[in-house]
């Protein structure tokens, strides 16, 4: 017998779009939580629009979702609502009524003409907890400007640490292969809206949360915002080495390079072994992690000798074996043949009501007594609007027609 969702109680109204937002609606949907999402009539989400590539149904004809919108957006119920309507302003209040969690990415500001702010549905339901994803935030001189990931990877600082160093080809500042900030961001909004459904028990009250995609950043620069605070240096860009760690980057091998990620003298003194250079873990420039550090430039040619001597698969084999953390550099179809990520199960199919069964990626999340369920597809536009609206609001055929007719969903 399968237990409910650990959030089966919960139900979330999602006015959020793109990336941040979604994503932490589709983490607490995994948990169980009922995610209605709100999307504008005709257009929706603008990440349906984002591809190719998009799915295609059984005869190859594209089904109006990206594979981008896909990734963000399962277990919820999409139901279009035009908010620009005073009609559909009404609808809104009256699912927030019935909702324990709202959140959207507006601008600041952005839902108030509406009366849809924090301020104005708290007020018609204190139990809710508002969870708005800005930019910057809600306050400071920036809390007007759009923010966007990209953006907010330069000016939070991780692009000054990703790319090559400058005495590299190739250097410069280097935004990360995925929207790491946006992501981020979600999992923090997720977090804070689960302390704060833990809040509510005590105080039976909401409350607003005010995340910001820059803050998130900041907070992620994690060790190299702290080596600059105690220190007073500038990080630099190194590559793949780390600036607190050595050997922890990539080294090339005789068909291609892998990872060592030593992350301590007895790892080290092992690898010393394995690649018959014993004398290295007790050489004083060596023997410690801080001397490594600082005898970086002397030992990272040395240990790259050693590697281009023997393949990829070998190294790995040998220093596995030894405990010493190491492996290769997969591309993205290796990520999904390797058999650790089989054995996880972190790929799956859903039925996509045009499509057929399509594959999706699995949530990372196991537990033992309410696991991750996958009750909906990524929905289609509106797939939901007249469901959602008859069980949540008690609507008739005869309501939603007029609702229809009047434009106030598609």
């Amino acid at each position: 017998m399968s237990l409910p969702g650990a959030l089966s109680n919960i139900r979330v109204l999602d006015l959020s779009r793109v990336l941040a937002g979604p994503w932490a609606s589709q983490i607490l949907g995994d948990l169980g939580a009922d995610i209605l999402k709100v999307e504008r009539p005709g257009a929706g989400d603008d990440t349906r629009l984002w591809g190719p590539p998009f799915l295609k149904d059984p005869q190859g004809q594209p089904t109006g979702e990206s594979a981008y919108y896909l990734c963000t957006n399962r277990n919820k119920r999409s139901l279009t609502i035009d908010m620009a309507l005073p009609a559909g302003q009404a609808l809104i209040r009256q699912l927030a009524l019935r909702c324990d969690v709202v959140i959207e990415n507006f601008k600041v500001g952005g839902l108030k003409a509406y009366g849809l702010d924090a301020e104005s549905l708290r007020a018609l339901n204190p139990r809710l907890i508002y969870c708005s994803i800005t930019g910057f935030g809600q306050t400071g001189p920036y809390a007007h400007r759009a923010g966007y990931d990209f953006l907010i990877q330069g000016m939070g600082g991780l692009m000054s640490v990703t790319g090559r160093g400058d005495d590299q080809p190739g250097a410069g500042p280097m935004k990360v292969g995925v929207a790491l900030t946006d992501i981020m961001t979600g999992l923090y909004a997720s977090t804070a809206i689960l302390a704060a459904l833990q809040a509510r028990h005590s105080t039976g009250e909401g409350q607003h949360i005010d995340l910001a995609l820059l803050d998130v950043q900041v907070a992620g620069l994690a060790n190299q915002g702290m080596n600059y605070l105690y220190s007073g240096q500038l990080p630099q860009r190194m590559g793949n080495a780390h600036p607190n760690t050595v050997p922890y980057q990539d080294f090339p091998t005789a068909d291609g390079h892998m990872i060592l990620a030593i992350g301590n003298d007895g790892q080290f003194a092992k690898f010393c072994a394995a690649a018959e250079r014993a004398e290295w873990a007790s050489d004083e420039r060596f023997a410690t992690n801080a001397a490594r550090v600082t005898h970086r430039q002397a030992l990272i040619p040395m240990i790259q000798a050693v590697t281009r001597t023997r393949n990829t698969s070998a190294w790995v084999s040998l220093l596995e074996n030894l405990g010493v953390p190491c492996g290769p550099i997969h591309t993205v179809d290796q990520v999904y043949q390797d058999p650790q990520v089989r054995a996880r199960d972190m790929t799956f199919e859903m039925q996509h009501p045009t499509a057929g069964p399509i594959p999706l990626v699995a949530s990372p999340i196991r537990m033992s007594e309410t696991p991750v369920a996958y009750r909906h597809a990524p929905p289609m536009l509106g797939q939901h609007t007249r469901e959602v609206l008859s069980e949540v609001l008690g609507m008739t055929e005869d309501n939603l027609n007029d609702l229809k007719q009047q434009g106030v969903f598609g």
